[in-house]
């Protein structure tokens, strides 16, 4: 399985995508509670060091399959295909004085609009609510972009939960156990 998805990432089955977004030091602070450079060394230690010694491949990431199954199961994808077009490879860096760049690269998402699952009415009606230019069908291309950044903004949301606490806290104060 590990020449398979390194194959795969390899090979660019499906669409590579490359997201980016620059956060302002101010947002960084007032809201992800955070700060940029102790994302940088989260992202580091959690999803370079920590994914590698586990022995992911192509999984530099917190969470990316928990988003891309949840957008394959509403858009009507194969989820079979949930696990290597989850690999994801996820970068920050800080930005001038409090700044935080972030980039996510998704090497093989494997995506359709046309067929399958996607023509049942939820599903159809999900794909329908993505963005697009008017009487413009929506792309395959175009989903991918869509999972692409939804995994971005995933990635930072519970990066920053992590670094705050935020996380922890919930956790505890939502458990419901007996």
């Amino acid at each position: 399985a590990v020449v398979s998805t390194q194959s795969t990432g390899i090979n660019h089955r499906g669409y590579s995508v490359t997201c980016e977004v620059r956060v302002p030091g101010e947002v960084v602070t007032s809201t992800l509670k955070t700060t940029a450079g102790a994302l940088v060394e989260l992202n580091t230690c959690k999803n370079h060091i920590g994914s590698s010694m586990a022995g992911c491949v192509g999984g530099n990431n917190a969470h990316a399959a928990n988003i891309v199954t949840g957008i394959f199961l509403a858009t009507g994808q194969d989820v079979a295909q949930a696990g290597t077009s989850s690999m994801a490879l996820v970068h920050m860096e800080c930005e001038g004085e409090e700044g935080l760049y972030v980039s996510v690269t998704m090497p093989c998402i494997e995506v359709g609009t046309v067929g399958g699952g996607t023509a049942l009415t939820a599903q159809r009606a999900s794909l329908d609510l993505i963005p697009r230019g008017e009487g413009e069908e929506i792309t395959a291309a175009t989903l991918a972009e869509v999972v692409c950044g939804a995994v971005l903004a995933g990635e930072l949301s519970l990066m920053s939960a992590l670094c705050s606490g935020d996380l922890v806290k919930s956790h505890m104060a939502l458990n419901r156990a007996p």
